[in-house]
């Protein structure tokens, strides 16, 4: 209940803050306001564990014949703003940018927002967000648009791999086990990543480069295990690709001694 009920407190805040905003409608703009340079967490994805808050910073610049007034930038999961299921405001008091002045014509402009495991972040919410954004100059000019940027907000994996017996005799066989899981927003632990793909991968003790030995998939509980035929002394891990709701991530290296 309490995920349900801060989803939409949350959804409802992100309304009333459009609202409040001129020209709150879909892409809008009136004079020569322009919004640019959108970055979102230094250009990389958005990746949250289990239970710990995550700080999201975007920058932005803002030009306008006259300079820029202020400036707004709103965190979405959506189609769009107004069909949104969750979402971030700013953590500012007023929700507003802080703008910094560069010449008598452009500001560049920071936001800082918290994205919570139960409180604006569910499963379901995992994937592609959006960055809504309005900026208003000294001349009453202005720009709305409704995404200005796109980016992910992943669930935080883990891949662990146990590869035995060792030491084992060359021509023996070698059983590789490990696990797949990812952050659960809505329960607060880790939980097996079930039905996705995962190579096997081993490097020789001498070598510095991982070879892709064959790919198996998770079973229901997010577990792995295969086995392979014991060669030379080497490195065993598994990796995996991610995908756009999870990101990639590789097992350390489990030594093998072959006799």
């Amino acid at each position: 209940m309490r995920i349900r009920a801060t989803v939409a407190a949350v959804t409802g805040a992100l309304a009333l803050t459009a609202l409040a905003a001129p020209a709150a409608q879909a892409d809008d703009a009136e004079g020569d306001t322009k919004i640019s340079n959108v970055v979102v967490n230094g250009g990389k994805s958005v990746v949250v564990g289990a239970t710990t808050a995550k700080k999201v910073t975007v920058t932005f610049t803002v030009t306008d014949n006259s300079g820029a007034d202020w400036a707004q930038a709103i965190l979405f999961h959506g189609s769009t703003i107004d069909e949104s299921d969750t979402g971030a405001v700013a953590d500012s008091s007023d929700g507003r940018a802080k703008c910094t002045k560069v010449n008598a014509t452009t500001s560049n402009c920071t936001s800082a927002f918290t994205l919570e495991p139960g409180y604006n972040l569910i499963n379901a919410s995992a994937g592609t967000w959006k960055v809504w954004a309005i900026a208003a100059a000294k001349d009453a000019d202005f720009v709305q648009k409704d995404n200005v940027k796109s980016f992910k907000v992943q669930r935080a994996s883990k891949l662990t791999v146990n590869a035995s017996p060792e030491p084992v005799k060359k021509g023996k066989t070698i059983t590789v086990t490990g696990k797949l899981s990812r952050a659960n927003w809505e329960t607060g632990k880790y939980a097996g990543y079930t039905g996705q793909s995962v190579k096997l991968q081993f490097r020789k003790k001498s070598s510095s480069t991982y070879t892709t030995l064959k790919t198996i998939k998770t079973n229901s509980t997010g577990n792995l295990s295969t086995t392979v035929t014991a060669g030379v002394d080497g490195y065993y891990r598994y990796a995996f690709a991610g995908t756009s709701t999870t990101p990639a991530i590789n097992a350390a290296g489990d030594f093998v001694d072959v006799k």
